[in-house]
């Protein structure tokens, strides 16, 4: 079959993968070819056990593979045949040399650029996918200009604006698609190329152009803004808990007001995922970088009220249980930073269970899609940690639950049998605010909500 276009996604991770599969389902026209080094990776897509989990993610790769859309190592083949290169590569926060914790390590970006010159025998248009900081692309185009071949390469920015549970929605019924490019003919016709594809789904009202640098500063300002909104509901479920107010009631009448909204506004022992953090890192770095300490330092507040959560979270644990929890089973429902995806990457789950096991609790860890992912975040720390899928044998001779993912079988579970097969006091550590806190409490469970009154049955 002859395709319109080639387009190649280099990078077959939780923004590429289910990005180019639903490219794919809606554009029958296009070729769309997957790329990664990584072999077992692109088995796996190549599977029906595909290597991230987003519901509805299967059937739509189903409705496309081997039709339109393929997923391969053969990266330098893949940037030959593509007329059009999303590069969605890794760019995790630094961890060494200058802006180490703030700064984007761009080491797999820069490899991707050179790779594409050096295998590239035409002229392409290149987006960018992956999270990056202000003025990327212009460090982009610098190294895909260097070409001896008389190659032209435009560059646009077409960052992701995905909620991890809720990636493959977001994709077909997006709120928008943002394309920023070079403010030149040949940049906006480049920008009108991407808008045609996108066109096929999503209605043109909701496609918008932009300048490079304002598409990649609204990536990271919009998930600074969401980030911000958690912190706040958290710092305000800290007063609550020392007012007897209730921060569910707040959240409500606070989130009622139409110039606010009510998402986002859920207290929780803190929001996690690779792009919050990193992103507000990447702005607090930004600021710095041009002198705008006073700009960096309100963004840096919205990171440190989220530690001092999670951190609040595990002094609860332990003050609660009588402030000491060595040898003391204690079972995390759920470790998956959110419900709906086996993602732990900055996951309270992460932080709390190495707290406890540093106070020398038992941990047990239950997670319906995230134990693989917990068993390798948590390898090599010291202490008892097992990991259980079934939540009822989990919690056999227990003395504490908290529960850290929101999932909706949590809600369902049946806490009377729970409750008869722990030890005595039980107690329970509602990290996200999801359970019924009073039917809890009359089973016999003691009771500790965020931003809420506890519910004890201590004289």
């Amino acid at each position: 079959m002859k395709f319109a276009k080639n387009i190649l996604c280099i990078g077959a991770g939780y923004v590429g993968g289910p990005t180019m599969a639903v490219i794919a389902a809606k554009c029958p026209g296009c070729k769309v070819t997957v790329v990664d080094v990584n072999e077992e990776r692109i088995r796996r897509w190549n599977s029906d056990d595909l290597p991230i989990f987003e519901p509805g993610l299967l059937d739509v790769v189903r409705s496309a593979r081997g039709r339109n859309l393929f997923f391969s190592n053969d990266v330098v083949a893949g940037i030959k045949a593509a007329d059009i290169i999303f590069v969605s590569v890794n760019t995790p926060t630094k961890t060494f040399g200058h802006g180490a914790g703030m700064a984007s390590d761009l080491q797999y970006w820069e490899k991707t650029a050179h790779e594409i010159v050096a295998h590239a025998d035409r002229s392409k248009i290149i987006v960018e996918k992956s999270t990056l900081p202000v003025r990327t692309a212009e460090a982009m185009e610098c190294i895909l200009q260097e070409n001896k071949k008389g190659i032209h390469f435009e560059v646009i920015s077409n960052p992701e604006f995905l909620s991890e549970g809720s990636a493959v929605m977001n994709l077909l019924e997006p709120d928008r698609v943002l394309i920023g490019s070079r403010q030149t003919e040949s940049g906006r016709k480049a920008a009108q190329e991407i808008a045609a594809i996108f066109a096929h789904w999503v209605a043109a009202d909701k496609i918008i152009t932009s300048n490079l640098w304002s598409a990649e500063l609204s990536k990271l300002v919009a998930n600074a803004f969401l980030a911000q909104r958690i912190s706040s509901i958290n710092a305000v479920s800290a007063l609550c808990e020392k007012t007897d107010a209730d921060v569910a009631e707040i959240s409500f009448a606070v989130g009622s007001d139409t110039r606010i909204g009510p998402r986002f506004l859920n207290a929780s022992v803190g929001f996690g995922g690779s792009c919050f953090k990193k992103d507000i890192l990447n702005l607090v770095y930004i600021c710095r970088s041009y002198d705008l300490n006073e700009v960096a330092d309100y963004w840096q507040a919205v990171i440190k009220i989220n530690e001092y959560q999670q951190e609040r979270f595990v002094r609860k644990i332990i003050k609660e249980m009588f402030n000491t929890i060595v040898g003391k089973k204690i079972v995390l429902l759920g470790f998956a930073f959110k419900a709906n995806t086996g993602d732990t990457r900055e996951s309270p789950g992460i932080f709390v269970a190495g707290k406890l096991l540093e106070e020398r609790a038992q941990l047990v860890i239950s997670d319906p899609q995230a134990l693989e992912n917990a068993r390798k975040d948590l390898a090599g720390l010291d202490g008892s940690v097992e990991y259980e899928p079934d939540p009822y044998r989990a919690a056999v001779d227990a003395q504490a639950i908290a529960v850290i993912t929101e999932w909706d079988i949590y809600r369902k579970l049946d806490f009377a049998k729970i409750f008869a097969s722990m030890r005595k006091p039980a107690f329970l550590f509602d990290g996200r605010n999801i359970l019924d806190h009073q039917k809890l409490f009359k089973i016999g469970f003691n009771v500790f909500p965020l931003g809420k009154p506890s519910l004890t049955h201590f004289k």
